[in-house]
């Protein structure tokens, strides 16, 4: 049997029956477009974390106060609260570790702010000069903490986008400004660029101090929340955070490191952890998607299984004019496969508009890789190949009298 005459004969099988096939196609197409959409989904929410983590700074190592035991043992002890960490110990990593590039402590704290009858509950941050360039943070308009600023404890303040809106009105021009944090004025010298995002702390949602005016002033204490460490390229990270870990103990007269009253954390870990997580996510998406397709594929069986029931006679009468077993197998095969070819091109339309809705009405990131199609056409061949071969076989293994016979 030629080629074109197996498609000629597929086409009119499949028109014949427009409503089970329309019906099982839809099958397929649910399948396939609920994969897509779950695959893009989920590494549209890697990619999205990925970049909110870089972009809090590169080749980084942060250094917290507290201690933060291994997994499944009790997270930490005084974290938060905990006061271990100094400004002297900042110094002196960035002094006696060669490997460091820059260093940036910070003095973290959450106040009400007001500014003329508007008021906002944001993060207030003590940060050094070195913070924008440890943390990626750009400035907008006017301009950051100076070294002056720190050690003159100047009541000033740089503001994030969301909180200028917040307190000045969308784009206000609030340089010159003042803001009052815990009754004392501070005057706005400058605005950072917006980076976006929640994830981790929106950096857009903070307001920079320098932190001699936010230890005295605002935490009351000499101690620094965290210690931003910069390495200067990413193969030296783990070394680096064994130096400072050594560094620190040594100072702190700590001989055990199980005791030691801080913690580093390597961005790199970060990324590693989040990154597999979502990738877990992403591939229990898909599976839950990939239960749609088994239905599917079921369905294509059955459909060809009935339709095997219902051609018995014009089956036996092909092979009694002359068609071979491969001819008859061949051809109900093509017709399964034609079944989820079809319902692959259509699902993979409709999970990629599926997923261009979820990004534009529901404002979740999505990614649709060129892999996850591939995905799909070959689940769908698969499906079609499999599903179908059952009742392809079937067919061609019918007794030509027999079928005859068949009312």
């Amino acid at each position: 049997m030629k080629l074109s005459d197996i498609f000629e004969e597929t086409s009119l099988a499949l028109f014949a029956n427009k409503t089970r096939s329309s019906l099982t196609i839809l099958g397929i197409v649910i399948g396939i477009g609920s994969v897509i959409a779950m695959i893009s989904i989920g590494q549209g929410a890697q990619g999205s974390i990925e970049s909110r983590i870089e972009s809090l700074g590169s080749n980084l190592i942060m250094v917290m106060p507290g201690f933060q035991r291994g997994v499944g043992q009790q997270v930490s002890s005084g974290r938060g609260s905990a006061t271990t960490l100094t400004l002297d110990d900042a110094d002196a990593i960035a002094a006696e570790i060669s490997s460091v590039k820059a260093v940036a402590s910070e003095v973290s704290g959450r106040y009400q702010v007001t500014a003329k009858g508007t008021n906002t509950n944001t993060s207030v941050d003590g940060v050094t000069p070195a913070y924008p360039e440890v943390k990626n943070v750009e400035i907008d308009e006017g301009d950051y903490i100076s070294e002056q600023n720190v050690t003159g404890f100047a009541k000033v303040a740089v503001l994030g986008p969301s909180v200028r809106d917040d307190l000045f009105g969308e784009n206000a021009n609030s340089v010159g400004q003042t803001i009052r944090i815990k009754q004392i004025n501070f005057t706005v010298i400058g605005v950072t660029a917006a980076k976006g995002g929640t994830g981790f702390g929106s950096q857009d949602d903070m307001i920079y101090v320098p932190i001699t005016t936010a230890q005295q002033f605002l935490s009351g204490s000499d101690r620094v929340t965290t210690i931003n460490v910069q390495a200067i390229n990413q193969t030296v990270m783990t070394d680096m955070q064994e130096e400072i870990t050594s560094l620190l103990l040594a100072r702190h007269n700590i001989s055990d490191p199980t005791l030691a009253d801080f913690s580093t954390l390597n961005q790199a870990d970060i990324l590693a952890s989040a990154s597999s997580i979502t990738t877990t996510l992403t591939l229990l998406l898909g599976s839950i998607a990939g239960i749609s397709l088994l239905v599917g594929g079921i369905g294509i069986m059955n459909m060809m299984l009935t339709t095997v029931t219902e051609r018995t006679r014009e089956i036996g009468l092909r092979k009694a004019i002359g068609a071979k077993r491969k001819d008859i197998n061949l051809q109900f095969l093509t017709e399964a496969i034609m079944l989820t070819f079809i319902g692959g091109v259509v699902g993979v339309a409709v999970g990629w508009l599926i997923s261009l809705g979820v990004t534009h009405f529901g404002g979740i990131a999505t990614k649709i890789a060129p892999t996850s199609i591939a995905l799909a056409f070959g689940v769908s061949a698969a499906i079609g190949i499999v599903f179908g071969y059952y009742p392809a076989r079937r067919a061609a293994g019918l007794n030509p009298i027999e079928a005859l016979r068949y009312e």
